[in-house]
């Protein structure tokens, strides 16, 4: 078995620093974070996130068993001693990778601060000076998310009106780009077992989709999320009733599982196709990039192995004149680690927002100014992610039952 340790015995002594703990916690935002960090003797400590969900503190507590020690200024190297060390766990994918991910952002930080440069410097260029958002909208009680299962509200909650109404509401914030579900109660109608749309449930879509243009006109970007729900046939019918309306992408129509119905859907529509959040590593997203499965990748960096493996990704883009837009779903700690990498990479297009209904999502961190202004954030300058944690909020939202640092 390939030996990822530190073989490594000439190295400037101003650079000789070993990884002291790593730690997590889950706070309760509208998901569950997993934020991470990394201690150094250094005196540096670098945070992280890793994507949603339960099973993430306890691989991160494994991989203390062969991390602490190591020099944390070797990210990659680090990132791929998981990945081997964990294979037998699954740690070519899943949620072994979403660990590794968190970890990954937060050596990044680390990394920044003992050097004194920021993440987007440490990862190659810096094409942008700020990033832009979409923001992640709901038309009134729409939905809710509960322990990865999500609760249908009531039908009049889908009205075109209180989308029409949401979006007016964003767009007055500054944003210059949405994204709402479009997957609906109607959905399971009459069967809710085979992903096939009624004639009655695209009609439904269409109409949520012309009453937000209606309401916003075509200068703001508008996408629509659906959640891997539905049948080729029924994914490509719902694309085409939707071309008129210029969306800047339909996402997630078919389950991600095969390649050959994604091709299908998104070949055979004019409105563009994204997909690639639930994909893990470069080599679950190579051929659906190279293929053109897809018009715009969204892998989830907080998912996929990381930031040097979503620049993987946004280079197999690049080479087929792909952009890319992370999916992001992240407190202000995995939001910021995807600014820098929006900063970084020349095919970037949008980062999504999605915590519009968590007012404390900036009291996370310890600053005075909001992250974002007119739908946009600044890439900082300062070392690192550029943020520090308010642990006094942290404490305050941690995950019932849980701990924090």
């Amino acid at each position: 078995m390939r030996d990822y340790s530190d073989q490594i015995a000439n190295r400037d002594p101003n650079r000789d620093v070993e990884i002291t703990d790593i730690k997590a916690c889950v706070v309760e935002g509208n998901f569950e974070w997993n934020l991470i960090k990394v201690e150094t003797d250094a005196g540096v400590t670098g945070i992280g996130e890793s994507y949603r969900g339960g099973g993430v503190p306890e691989l991160v507590e494994y991989t203390k068993r062969f991390l602490l020690g190591e020099n944390p200024l070797d990210v990659e190297r680090l990132v791929r001693y998981i990945f081997q060390e964990m294979s037998g766990h699954g740690g070519t994918t899943g949620k072994v990778v979403t660990a590794a991910s968190g970890i990954e952002i937060a050596l990044w930080d680390a990394a920044g601060k003992i050097l004194d440069l920021p993440v987007y410097q440490l990862l190659g260029s810096k094409y942008r000076d700020e990033v832009r958002l979409y923001c992640d909208c709901h038309a009134g009680e729409a939905y809710a998310v509960e322990d990865g299962a999500t609760a249908y509200a009531d039908a009049e909650a889908y009205s075109p009106e209180a989308y029409a109404a949401e979006a007016a509401r964003v767009t007055d914030m500054g944003f210059t780009a949405l994204k709402f579900d479009l997957d609906l109660p109607a959905d399971n109608d009459p069967d809710p077992y085979n992903g096939r749309l009624t004639n009655g449930a695209i009609e439904e879509k269409r109409e949520i989709v012309e009453a937000v243009r209606e309401e916003i006109g075509y200068d703001v970007d508008l996408a629509f999320d659906c959640h891997w729900d539905y049948s080729v046939e029924s994914a490509k019918r719902l694309a085409h009733e939707l071309e008129e309306y210029k969306l800047m992408w339909l996402e997630d129509l078919v389950p991600p599982e095969n390649m050959d119905a994604q091709k299908e859907v998104t070949k055979a529509t004019r409105t563009p196709v994204a997909t690639g959040e639930n994909r893990f590593r470069v080599f679950e997203l190579s051929e659906l990039v190279s293929e053109h499965g897809v018009d715009i990748v969204t892998p989830d960096p907080t998912t996929v192995g990381g930031l040097a493996e979503t620049m993987r990704v946004a280079d197999r883009a690049e080479e087929n004149y792909m952009p890319m837009s992370p999916h992001n779903v992240c407190s202000p700690v995995g939001t910021m680690a995807c600014v820098h990498l929006g900063a970084a990479t020349p095919n970037f297009d949008l980062l999504e927002y999605h915590a519009l209904e968590v007012d404390w999502w900036d009291d996370l961190l310890a600053r005075e100014e909001p992250l974002i202004r007119d739908g946009h954030i600044e890439v900082p300058e300062k070392p690192g992610l550029g943020i520090e944690l308010d642990e006094s909020v942290v404490d305050k939202h941690l995950l019932d039952g849980t701990t924090g640092f």
